[in-house]
C-alpha cells in the first residue's frame, strides 16, 4: 500500500502489524479502515508464518481518537443506513479482537477514545504509555459507550464503571490500568524496541516484563481511581440515576469539590444518554462481549433517525459551539420510557456478528 493509505500493514518476523495512519486526524476510524483491518485480522489468523499481531498508531499524539464520526454525522444525515451499516461492521471488528486466537497486542500511546477502545482494549495484551488518555466520552455527544465499552466498564471495580460511563472521565495509563482497561506500562520511548523485539521473535510476555521493568523514576503517574474508589462506589452504587444526582449534591453541598465537578458533567452531558448508559452498563454484567455489542447496536440503530447524537456531534466537532440543545433538556425530563424504547430489541434488524 502507498504511503497515502489510512492503515497500513506489514509482517517483521512472526508479526502482522497494523498500522493506523491518519496522524491529521488523531487516526479516527474511517469505515474502509474498519473493513481493512478485519480482512487483514481474518487472513493473519490462518497464516502461519503469523504467531500474533501488533496494532500501533502515526503520530505522536493519538493511537486513536475514536470513530470518524464526522464521516458518520454526513453520511448517517444522507442515508441512515451509512451509519448503522458503520457501525455493524465496526462491532463485528470489535468481536474479532476480543475472540482472536492469537495474541493481539495494543500500543496504546497517546489520545484512545471510543472507537480507540474497540480496537485496543479487547485485546489480549494492552499496553499503556506515560502519554495514554483514555476516555469513552459518547454520553457528551448523545450516544452511549459502545465498540464493547459497556462490557468493559461493567467490569471495572466496584462502581467504577457507571462513573467513567456517564461522566466520559479522561484516565491516565495507571488509571486505565486500574479500570481493567489496560495491562502494562511500557516507557513511550521504549515502545519501539517493545515492538523491535516481538518481530525479531520475543514471546510477548517476555518482552512485557523485560521492557515494562522500570527503574523507578521511569514508572507511570499514579492514578487517582484507586484512591477514589471509596467515593465514587458511594455516589455511583445507586439505583438509578436520580439517586446518584441526590448524593453528589449532598457531598457537593458539604465542600467536596470532586462531587460539585462530577455533577457538572453529568448535568452538561445528554440526559438520555446518561439514563440509557446507566442502564446498558448494568445490562452488561456478566454478559459476553457479543451480547453487549448487540444491546449497544440498538442504541445505534436508532440513534441515526433522532436527534441527539447529530445535535452532540454539530456541537462538538462541526460548529463547534460546545452548546448542544438536547431534547429532552434535563435528567428529569427522560421517562423509563424513553430508555426502554431506546434500548428495545430490534427483532429482525438485531445485530449479527457472524
Amino acid at each position: 500500500m502507498s504511503e497515502e493509505a489510512q492503515v497500513l500493514f506489514r509482517q517483521e518476523g512472526p508479526v502482522g502489524f497494523i498500522r493506523l495512519n491518519r496522524a491529521k486526524a488523531l487516526n479516527a476510524l474511517s469505515h474502509g479502515m474498519i473493513l481493512d483491518i478485519e480482512k487483514s485480522l481474518i487472513d493473519w489468523a490462518d497464516d502461519t508464518d503469523i504467531s500474533m499481531v501488533v496494532i500501533e498508531a502515526a503520530g505522536e499524539k493519538a493511537f486513536c481518537a475514536g470513530g470518524d464520526i464526522v464521516q458518520l454525522y454526513h453520511g448517517s444525515i444522507a442515508d441512515p443506513e451509512a451509519g448503522r451499516q458503520y457501525w455493524r461492521d465496526e462491532y463485528r471488528l470489535n468481536a474479532l479482537i476480543g475472540n482472536y486466537p492469537k495474541p493481539y497486542i495494543a500500543l496504546m500511546d497517546g489520545i484512545v477514545m471510543g472507537g480507540g477502545v474497540g480496537v485496543s482494549s479487547h485485546g489480549s495484551h494492552r499496553i499503556v504509555t506515560e502519554t495514554t488518555m483514555l476516555a469513552m466520552p459518547e454520553a457528551a455527544i448523545g450516544f452511549l459507550p459502545d465498540v464493547g465499552g459497556t462490557f468493559l466498564l461493567s467490569r471495572s471495580p466496584g462502581n467504577m464503571g457507571l462513573y467513567l460511563g456517564l461522566t466520559g472521565a479522561r484516565l491516565n495509563g495507571a488509571d486505565a490500568i486500574f479500570a481493567g482497561f489496560a495491562d502494562a506500562f511500557v516507557c513511550q520511548d521504549r515502545l519501539a524496541d517493545f515492538a523491535t523485539s516481538l518481530g525479531g521473535g520475543m514471546d510477548v510476555e517476555e518482552a512485557i516484563k523485560k521492557f515494562s521493568s522500570l527503574p523507578d523514576a521511569e514508572t507511570p503517574d499514579a492514578g487517582t481511581l484507586a484512591q477514589r474508589q471509596d467515593q465514587i462506589d458511594d455516589a455511583f452504587g445507586k439505583d438509578n440515576v436520580p439517586e446518584i444526582i441526590a448524593r453528589l449534591e449532598e457531598m457537593s453541598n458539604a465542600g467536596d469539590a470532586w462531587a460539585k465537578n462530577t455533577l457538572g458533567i453529568l448535568r452538561t452531558n445528554c440526559p438520555l444518554s446518561v439514563m440509557a448508559t446507566f442502564e446498558a452498563i448494568n445490562a452488561a454484567s456478566g454478559k459476553t462481549l457479543e451480547d453487549c455489542l448487540r444491546a449497544e447496536y440498538r442504541f445505534a440503530h436508532r440513534a441515526v433517525v433522532g436527534t441527539q447524537f447529530f445535535e452532540g456531534v454539530r456541537a462538538a466537532v462541526i460548529d463547534k459551539d460546545k452548546s448542544p440543545q438536547w431534547h429532552p433538556p434535563t435528567l428529569e425530563d427522560v421517562s423509563p420510557e424513553m430508555v426502554r424504547a431506546i434500548l428495545a430489541p430490534l427483532g429482525k434488524n438485531e445485530l449479527k456478528l457472524r
